[in-house]
């Protein structure tokens, strides 16, 4: 009787076991293969994404590569099933010094001239067309498990005070528009040398244009530079939750407005 009881036990112990690693392995192909999870830890996309923003990055818009498995151990070189992304597309890719995934917005294509002058985008020698689009209003206080304080336009702001940044929609020449922030007149990257994009690379910038580490800095002085698309992994499609608080625990916290909000 008794070496039938333990026989059961080491049998549902086993199935437990099983049960376990398939679901680990359903779970890996999944996130290989379709959509891998993505916290927003920063305010460099704002207003696009805010911290505490949880998306599903979509892995099947560009292709695989071996950034695509978790820790780059895809045995892949350059891509498979390769798509271009467009511009204005908000994408997830590996940094390519750091090895930490980084989100941003495409705006060079290979081939593109890049240029900021005096605040303003230029592409291909012509400027984007901006709109005002009224101010970002935001409290200053500590954001996400991280506690970033926000920076604001109209600094010195008390902590509990309004935040505010003024705010402009952009309009790509492919007609697709987002909103950019600004922070601060004539800050370091709001005059550039005109950049031209690779073959095969992209260059990104964040929303948040005053508080983005993307293309306009090069990687010898700790930037992002350009990116070649083997470390692109995904494009963020929609917002499937959010919450602005600490922790996942402080339920008061959840912005119920932005979940399943799509990103453009």
């Amino acid at each position: 009787m008794a070496d039938s009881t333990a026989g059961k036990k080491k049998e549902g112990v086993w199935e437990t076991v099983k049960t376990i690693f398939w679901a680990l392995v359903i779970a890996g192909i999944f996130r290989t293969l379709f959509f891998q999870p993505f916290w927003i830890p920063s305010g460099s996309m704002k207003d696009t994404l805010l911290i505490g923003d949880f998306l599903f990055v979509n892995k099947m818009a560009y292709g695989y590569s071996r950034y695509s498995c978790p820790f780059a151990l895809c045995p892949i070189s350059g891509r498979i099933l390769d798509s271009a992304p467009e511009r204005g597309d908000v994408v997830v890719f590996r940094h390519p010094t750091r090895g930490v995934d980084f989100i941003k917005r495409v705006i060079g294509l290979p081939g593109d001239t890049v240029q900021m002058r005096n605040g303003r985008l230029w592409l291909n020698g012509e400027e984007v067309q901006t709109d005002p689009a009224g101010d970002f209003v935001e409290i200053k206080e500590q954001q996400g498990p991280q506690g970033l304080i926000p920076r604001c336009a109209n600094d010195p702001v008390p902590e509990g005070g309004e935040c505010i940044k003024p705010r402009m929609t952009e309009t790509l020449p492919n007609g697709l528009s987002h909103d950019v922030l600004n922070i601060i007149d004539g800050w370091v990257a709001d005059d550039t040398p005109t950049f031209t994009v690779p073959e095969g690379q992209y260059f990104f910038m964040g929303d948040n244009r005053d508080n983005s580490e993307d293309s306009r800095f090069p990687q010898q002085v700790g930037g992002l530079g350009f990116v070649p698309a083997e470390f692109l992994i995904g494009r963020a499609d929609r917002i499937m939750f959010s919450s602005a608080g600490r922790s996942l625990l402080y339920f008061w916290t959840w912005r119920a407005d932005r979940f399943f909000k799509a990103v453009h």
